[in-house]
């Protein structure tokens, strides 16, 4: 690195070798993670657990018992009346 003075800083080959190496793991790593994150397979596990957890709410399974009731209720209406 430069220093301010506009003189490049000498450092250790060791240290320099060490600090590439411990870049190259953490690149590795998030590399790694983000693959994982974005896997087509992961994705789509992911947003069925949230479609799944969303559905399984106390309001949506009120307006699920609400259509279901007017369905029946309809249907047997529709029946009611050809017999009639």
């Amino acid at each position: 690195m430069a220093e301010p003075s506009g003189e490049v800083a000498v450092r250790d080959p060791d240290a320099v070798i060490d600090d590439i190496e411990r870049t190259r793991e953490n690149l590795a790593q998030t590399i790694d993670a983000l693959t994982e994150r974005v896997s087509p397979a992961n994705v789509a596990r992911q947003t069925l657990s949230e479609v799944r957890e969303k559905v399984s709410g106390p309001q949506i399974r009120m307006v699920g018992g609400a259509v279901a009731l007017v369905t029946v209720a309809v249907v047997a209406y529709a029946l009611w009346r050809r017999r009639r």
